[in-house]
């Protein structure tokens, strides 16, 4: 009810200056959020502050229809150019890492210490493993996802090193293929280390992986 009782007075105050109700609703949303949060050890205030691509994504005026398909790719070609890729060259850990990763929701959170390795949560959007029976369906299935796109066949070489680099960049960042992709940015983000999207693109990859049986 405060958060609301706020909203409304700065709307109120808005309109007293003569300012745009979508003015004094996005100053009002803003108010609310900041007095709603408070940094607390790695939690930070850090959090609330949007990058362009967040800003953009969070009005759905400005991210849909035709108009704003030059931004949108404006956004797109931008973090495309944000994507590290391996620094040793190799794409591919070790499966079972990468299974407990895609497992664990770990992390992030003000209870975590800092350093502590993060877990992917991938499970909470997909399914992966077949033998998994809890998982979200917000994202497609992955359930044999190296096996269907020719990963490892060595007639499709040519196609497979595209597929496994696509990959790396759609785990590192999405928002390179998809603008307003629900799908977390795990590495630019920070949220997974290099090593760690090494394992989990072997879980989705490699032809051992129970993914890809």
């Amino acid at each position: 009810m405060k958060k609301t009782a706020l909203i409304l007075a700065v709307v109120v105050a808005g309109c007293a200056t003569g300012s745009s109700p979508q003015a004094d609703l996005t100053a009002g949303f803003d108010a609310m959020i900041k007095s709603g949060f408070e940094a607390n050890k790695i939690a930070t205030l850090d959090r609330l502050k949007q990058d362009d691509t967040q800003a953009l994504c969070s009005d759905p005026a400005a991210a849909t229809g035709a108009a704003a398909a030059p931004r949108r790719a404006l956004i797109e070609k931008a973090n495309l150019a944000s994507i590290k890729w391996p620094s040793d060259g190799k794409y591919l850990g070790d499966w079972k890492e990468g299974e407990k990763i895609a497992q664990s929701g770990r992390g992030l959170t003000w209870t975590d210490a800092a350093g502590q390795p993060n877990g992917g949560n991938c499970y909470n959007c997909h399914m992966i493993d077949k033998k998994e029976i809890s998982f979200g369906t917000i994202g497609p299935s992955l359930y044999n996802y190296g096996k269907l796109r020719g990963v490892g066949d060595p007639d499709a070489a040519a196609a497979s090193t595209e597929m496994v680099k696509y990959t790396w960049g759609k785990i590192w960042n999405a928002k390179a293929y998809n603008a307003c992709s629900n799908m977390p940015r795990a590495g630019h983000m920070g949220i997974l280390t290099e090593q760690q999207i090494q394992h989990v693109m072997a879980l989705l990859l490699d032809p051992k992986s129970p993914v890809n049986q």
